[in-house]
């Protein structure tokens, strides 16, 4: 690599590092982390793992041969599986070890090796893996947190070369930052989690996997919103990043909801639980208020508008409404002009569409579940009415991402 070449790529890492930091999601961070080393490095495709317990689980996986096969704007299938941490398989033998791999041909692995490389889903995709750069993401007392792989270096006229020593310093160069970013993202993560724990200590029906399946559409939803209108990546980069976690807080204002009413199943809500209930937008945007940055105010508009209807219908909610004008010693919303179309924040108007899907699909105390076409018939039907017709639209684009979520943080129940 020549002086200037090596001279840009580092103040590429340096900038890269700059937009690392201010990643709050830990999801949305490990596939950025995978993206820019690949970027790195030109390699063409990659997974990132973490680490849970004595298993290692994938992520992210990209690839971009397989991604220039599809339509513009489609997404590879989501993957989510998980194998015990061994020397068996590459991922496992590099968390074990904590130590950097580099293969310059899976398929010539010596057989003295503990570790074997599964050529299956090469068969089944039509690809072939050769070099193989598989490296550790430890943080400075030792504790593994993931680990990085990337696949088929290449070279400026696209040929598939080895990871050499330069590319091997400036990952390591970058894996050190990406770290760092990562304890940050998770301090954030377990502050998300121990404000949830509490909404679900409180309401049965807000469980974990519900949360994650909710917070996990709606980035589906809106990366294909997104791409469907043409936003700049600057700021989808943005955008996705606060949504992530800000779709997790919509039910939060239940923690503020009498337990006579929030865990009530039968009969069903008076007139009056009802209606104290539908307080729970505006305890839950009061839980933000002042915003004091751009998540806490995308969270307050979550909580505050994801009941609300695109056509200002009637049984949508709060409507039109200052956080002044409730009460929570009454708990009861006054009388508000409705909240209709674009007037409803984009953020909401997606969990809107990613809320009432879950909740359709899966069980709860007071109904069993819907099937998954029913589901996704009924957000069909209601476009237009209670939902954002576009974001019906990115929605149904991203159907199957969407089926494999829901696959991958099933209910306690459905085990």
């Amino acid at each position: 690599m020549k002086k200037e070449e090596k001279e840009d790529k580092l103040q590429l890492i340096i900038e890269i590092e700059r937009q690392l930091n201010e990643i709050q999601d830990v999801d949305v961070l490990l596939e950025r982390i995978l993206t820019e080393t690949r970027r790195i490095v030109n390699a063409d495709a990659g997974s990132i793992y973490v680490v849970e317990g004595d298993k290692i689980k994938i992520k992210y996986g990209q690839n971009d041969t397989h991604l220039k096969e599809l339509a513009p704007g489609e997404k590879l299938p989501y993957t989510c599986f998980s194998f015990p941490i061994n020397e068996k398989q590459i991922c496992g033998y590099v968390a074990l070890t904590g130590k950097p791999l580099n293969i310059k041909d899976c398929y010539e692995i010596p057989e003295d090796t503990p570790y074997k490389f599964n050529k299956n889903t090469d068969l089944t995709t039509n690809y072939r893996t050769k070099s193989m750069y598989t490296f550790p993401l430890k943080m400075a007392n030792g504790v593994l947190l993931g680990v990085i792989q990337i696949i088929n270096a290449k070279d400026e006229q696209g040929r598939v070369v080895s990871f050499d020593d330069e590319a091997e310093l400036l990952i390591t160069h970058f894996a050190s930052s990406a770290v760092q970013a990562l304890q940050h993202a998770y301090v954030t993560a377990n502050m998300v989690k121990r404000i949830l724990k509490m909404a679900e200590f409180r309401d049965p029906k807000e469980t974990y996997p519900h949360v994650e399946r909710v917070s996990s559409f709606s980035l589906e939803i809106y990366d294909r919103w997104a791409f469907n209108h043409n936003v700049p990546e600057a700021e989808q980069h943005q955008y996705r990043d606060n949504l992530k976690i800000a779709a997790k807080f919509h039910d939060v204002g239940k923690v503020g909801i009498s337990d006579i009413i929030l865990k009530k199943t039968f009969p069903r809500f008076t007139d009056e639980e009802r209606n104290i209930m539908k307080g729970h937008t505006c305890i839950g945007a009061q839980l933000f208020d002042p915003p004091e940055s751009l998540l806490d105010k995308m969270s307050q508009e979550v909580a505050l508008h994801h009941h609300d209807r695109w056509d200002g219908g009637e049984s949508g909610y709060p409507g039109n409404i200052s956080l002044s004008d409730f009460s929570i010693k009454d708990g009861i919303i006054p009388k508000t002009e409705p909240l209709y179309g674009n007037d409803i924040p984009l953020s909401a108007r997606i969990v809107a569409v990613a809320d009432v899907f879950d909740a359709l699909s899966h069980r709860r105390c007071y109904k069993e579940a819907w099937t998954i076409d029913d589901a996704f018939e009924e957000i069909q039907n209601n476009a237009g009415s209670q939902f954002d017709p576009e974001v019906v639209l990115a929605f149904m684009q991203v159907r199957d991402r969407i089926c494999s979520i829901s696959l991958a943080f099933p209910d306690e129940m459905e085990h």
